[in-house]
């Protein structure tokens, strides 16, 4: 071989060597990212890992997941919480609540019983016996509810309740007590109830309590779930009316139509909050009953 050949040789080596050298391996190719994944799959993770007391979360429209934080929720708490969400990125928007999360212990009319302060949802029948809903945590501090105050004027026992993951209680009036179908609206009038069903979006709605009486806002979520202090509720309405303490159980509405009884949520009638409500229906369907 001439030398002129075997300089030929010896360069398409070099060049050879050097193209496969620039060949990517196997690590460098990129990955692919992992599919978001539905926002039914977010909610069952978030049921499944988190259970802090003072959080709360629903599906927005947009399909991202709101997770909300009251002001309990700090230190090693909120560090479990955030290595929680953190793994689905901006599909979970976080939220911190002004105050604290609580059941609005203590609503239509105010009933007493066992030294505390609920308020009367909604009257409901079931041939030709007469009930009254009310929130589930209230149904189980007190088996005899009472019109005053003094509990000595007594309306109903409690059938049954559900709480926590429900929030709702059947009370059974004593007999010859007729209730109307009404709600009381604390101005003097009452509004007639005569259909339960789910609220929409965004719905106007009101409602009534044993302490701040009547007050509006708007549907600002469904299917929520809240964890209290006292155990998680699931399937809750999200509202921006406010409530105090005492106006547990009390009824949320519009015109005719039932929507849920009042369940808990943060903040107060001056500075305002976010509330959540049982739905009504729900309710309803489980013990068997209907509004009137």
């Amino acid at each position: 071989m001439t030398t002129a050949s075997l300089r030929r040789a010896v360069a398409m080596l070099v060049t050879g060597a050097l193209a496969l050298t620039a060949l990517p391996t196997a690590s460098a190719v990129p990955q692919r990212p992992e599919p978001p994944r539905t926002a039914a799959a977010i909610t069952a993770a978030l049921n499944e890992d988190v259970t802090i007391p003072g959080t709360a979360w629903m599906t927005r429209p947009d399909g991202k997941i709101l997770v909300s934080y009251d002001s309990t929720v700090s230190g090693a708490k909120l560090k479990s919480l955030t290595s929680t969400t953190q793994k689905f990125g901006s599909q979970i928007v976080l939220e911190k609540l002004p105050g604290k999360l609580t059941t609005k212990l203590s609503g239509g009319s105010p009933i007493h019983g066992g030294g505390y302060t609920c308020s009367l949802g909604f009257n409901v029948q079931r041939k030709g016996r007469y009930y009254f809903l009310t929130a589930g945590h209230c149904g189980l501090d007190a088996e005899n509810w009472f019109q005053d105050e003094n509990e000595r004027i007594p309306v109903g026992w409690v059938h049954h309740a559900s709480f926590p993951w429900n929030d709702y209680a059947l009370v059974v009036y004593h007999k010859g007590i007729r209730p109307g179908g009404s709600v009381n609206l604390y101005n003097g009038k009452s509004q007639d109830i005569a259909k339960a069903v789910n609220p929409g979006l965004n719905q106007l709605v009101y409602r009534t309590g044993a302490t701040t009486g009547l007050h509006s806002g708007r549907v600002t979520g469904l299917n929520a779930t809240v964890n209290y202090q006292e155990g998680r509720v699931a399937g809750l309405i999200r509202t921006n009316v406010c409530v105090e303490a005492g106006d547990s159980g009390g009824p949320l509405f519009y015109r005719t139509f039932a929507f849920g009884l009042t369940s808990g949520g943060n903040g107060d009638c001056s500075s305002g909050g976010t509330t959540y409500f049982q739905p009504v229906v729900e309710a309803l369907k489980v013990y068997g009953v209907s509004v009137y």
